[in-house]
């Protein structure tokens, strides 16, 4: 009897510890299945190349868009400039073909004077009417081209213009006042519109 209380003091004093318990070791499953819950998941935090790459794409899509609409903005331009240029071309090939069309429309009637003068020398012996005739018909003329922006050159005593004269040959002048003037005009020279379209010929007092 004694032995058998011997060990039940010892059983009561230094109880025994279940070994599922036991801290060391203790596995996430182990942990689980002690609690009775289940494992907490972790948050998927993205790592910094996943937001690079993300950014990165999402640039190269805004970047492809932009391209192309600027290509769609300059195909568009360079359809217009095309159109532009050309029908430039094709009005400015008309201009010049047609360039002379007003003046040429104005120097019909003349002609048309011209020919009925002709007619007229041939059936009449008046040489005053003929004069007179003439003489009309270069006064229409002459105010003809003058509608048109044609304007002599006046040139007779005037001083030596290398912009205005071109001198035929020098001559002793007459007077002193007219050294370096031009003394007499071979030929007329003419304006447009105040642009010298042809040049006087002159004579030049030395």
């Amino acid at each position: 009897m004694e032995n058998k209380d011997i060990l039940d003091e010892q059983a009561s004093g230094d109880p025994q510890q279940p070994d599922n318990l036991t801290t060391e070791n203790v596995t996430e499953e182990e942990a689980v299945s002690v609690n009775g819950g289940e494992p907490a998941e972790s948050e998927a935090t993205p790592s910094s190349d996943d937001l690079v790459a993300e950014t990165a794409t999402a640039d190269r899509g805004k970047a492809g868009s932009e391209l192309a609409e600027l290509k769609d903005k300059y195909l568009r331009l360079y359809a217009d400039f095309e159109n532009f240029r050309r029908r430039t071309a094709k009005e400015k090939l008309e201009l010049i073909s047609n360039a002379n069309e007003g003046v040429l429309k104005a120097l019909i009637p003349v002609v048309d004077d011209f020919e009925r003068a002709m007619q007229s020398i041939e059936s009449t012996n008046d040489v005053a009417a003929l004069k007179e005739g003439v003489s009309l018909i270069y006064n229409k003329l002459f105010k003809t081209l003058e509608g048109k922006g044609l304007k002599p050159m006046i040139s007779k005593g005037e001083t030596f213009n290398a912009d205005l004269h071109e001198s035929v040959t020098q001559f002793p002048a007459p007077s002193d006042d007219l050294k370096g003037k031009v003394i007499d005009e071979i030929e007329k020279g003419y304006y447009l519109n105040d642009k010298v379209i042809r040049f006087a010929k002159v004579i030049v007092g030395s």
